[in-house]
């Protein structure tokens, strides 16, 4: 049976900010709303000022909102790259 998870890192020059296994990372970019699981395609995409939602299994879901950050996903790694700080948000 194929992992349910997967591994996520949000990384800015300054510092790793998340190392971690998740069930899932929602955000919006341009085309609209969108949702990242286990098995995902490749993907590449440019998030804006929108919450990026990791949602990790029995815990609250962590949120990030950065100015401008990439999105990578290949072989269920998520790679979330940003040159700022994230302003946190409690969900």
């Amino acid at each position: 049976m194929p992992n349910p998870t997967l591994h996520v890192r949000i990384v800015s020059p300054q510092q790793l900010i998340l190392n971690a296994e998740a069930v899932s990372v929602s955000s919006k970019n341009a085309q609209g709303n969108f949702d990242i699981l286990a098995q995902h395609a490749n993907f590449i995409t440019l998030v804006e000022n929108s919450p990026i939602v990791i949602r990790q299994a029995g815990q609250k879901p962590l949120v990030f909102k950065f100015p401008l950050a990439i999105i990578m996903t290949t072989e269920n790694k998520v790679n979330i790259y940003t040159y700022i700080q994230p302003q946190t948000e409690k969900k």
